[in-house]
């Protein structure tokens, strides 16, 4: 019989352990904490886009059913860009990863997750495509409409809580560089190929876009309201540039919380210590209330910062004295997962976020 270490998610062995054991490991450990105390099955808004919040999505879905995913409907580039020109639909991309993240994780379901996840290699016209992008689109013609094709798809996939777009409104991101140039369209602000070291002014959206009424109902109903993690201008702030989103989460009593990145993103946060992307949360929050910051104290091998370097991205320095002027409560731990990418552990910060909601 193996003996397991006791921080095995710490471990470097954590690792090299086959994803359908580690998951076993996993939801033992949650059955345990269950069992330990009363399961208050809390209800959870998770606010972002991108793979930003897969991870936190995937960890939640082990503690409770009463998530609610809303996903940023700016993307304007790869397979979501294109559909979005060919079809004139809003972009599937950032919905299709969070019904995935949402998707059961038993075996019956894995092949489902695998083929929503698949992307053409090859194909005229099919190449670059994810299946779970197409899968959408169609639905949404069927349907007629992303809303309701997005509920069908959950539906099929069996996902514990649900995905809702920030929107239904045809509507671009565009940011303002401090020289005064205007970048159009999420995958030129993204992936910076223009000016990337003039750092960026202020974002918007082009044409209004306005909150879908069920977004604006699940964050008023929330215990917490989860900002992030994810990339700050494209992923995270687009939904709180959608009218009525800040008025409802300034209004909502639940407590908010904000999920610092770990990482910067050359053109994008160059430079941002906790503190920097804190503030900018709360500038786009109008000044509204942030209850906790959730900040990332691990240290990371220096091969990987080295890899990372190439790409201009550091870690994000942790200036806990300055963000202390911006919430009340600042939750400092270690976050990372291991593995040669730097991401959010599921299982730690769906425990902190757990954590977060049980507290009075």
């Amino acid at each position: 019989m193996i003996a397991w270490p006791l921080n095995l998610q710490s471990s470097w062995l954590y690792a090299k352990i086959d994803p359908l054991v580690r998951n076993i490991i996993f939801m033992k450990q949650v059955s345990k904490e269950k069992n330990s105390k009363a399961d208050s099955n809390p209800k959870i808004v998770v606010i972002g886009g991108g793979t930003g919040i897969h991870s936190l999505l995937r960890g939640l879905k082990r503690y409770t059913e009463n998530i609610t995913a809303i996903v940023s409907m700016m993307d304007s580039g790869g397979s979501s860009g294109r559909l979005r020109d060919e079809f004139g639909h809003l972009p599937p991309g950032d919905s299709r990863q969070a019904l995935i993240a949402l998707t059961a994780d038993e075996r019956s379901s894995i092949l489902l997750r695998q083929l929503f996840n698949y992307r053409f290699s090859k194909g005229q016209g099919l190449e670059g495509h994810s299946f779970g992008n197409l899968f959408l689109t169609a639905l949404t013609d069927i349907t007629g409409g992303v809303d309701k094709a997005i509920a069908q798809a959950g539906r099929l996939l069996g996902i514990k809580g649900k995905v809702l777009p920030v929107t239904l409104t045809h509507s671009n991101l565009i940011a303002r560089l401090e020289d005064g140039t205007e970048l159009v369209g999420e995958s030129k602000i993204d992936v910076r190929d223009e000016k990337p070291d003039v750092p960026i002014d202020y974002v918007y959206l082009d044409p209004k876009a306005y909150a879908y009424p069920p977004v604006v109902e699940a964050i008023e109903e929330a215990d917490v309201v989860v900002l992030g993690p994810g990339d700050l201008y494209t992923s995270i702030i687009p939904n709180l540039l959608v009218e009525g989103i800040v008025e409802a989460i300034n209004y909502s009593k639940a407590k908010k919380v904000y999920i610092c990145n770990l990482m910067t993103r050359h053109g994008e946060s160059d430079g941002f210590k906790a503190n920097d992307f804190t503030k900018e949360i709360k500038n786009y929050l109008e000044n509204g209330k942030l209850d906790y910051v959730v900040l990332n104290k691990s240290n990371f091998p220096e091969k990987i910062l080295k890899r990372y370097a190439g790409e201009k991205a550091y870690p994000v320095e942790l200036d806990l004295a300055a963000c202390k002027k911006l919430t009340k409560n600042q939750i400092v731990k270690d976050l990372a997962a291991p593995g040669n990418l730097i991401r959010h552990d599921e299982g730690k910060i769906a425990r902190t976020i757990i954590d977060i909601a049980a507290k009075s």
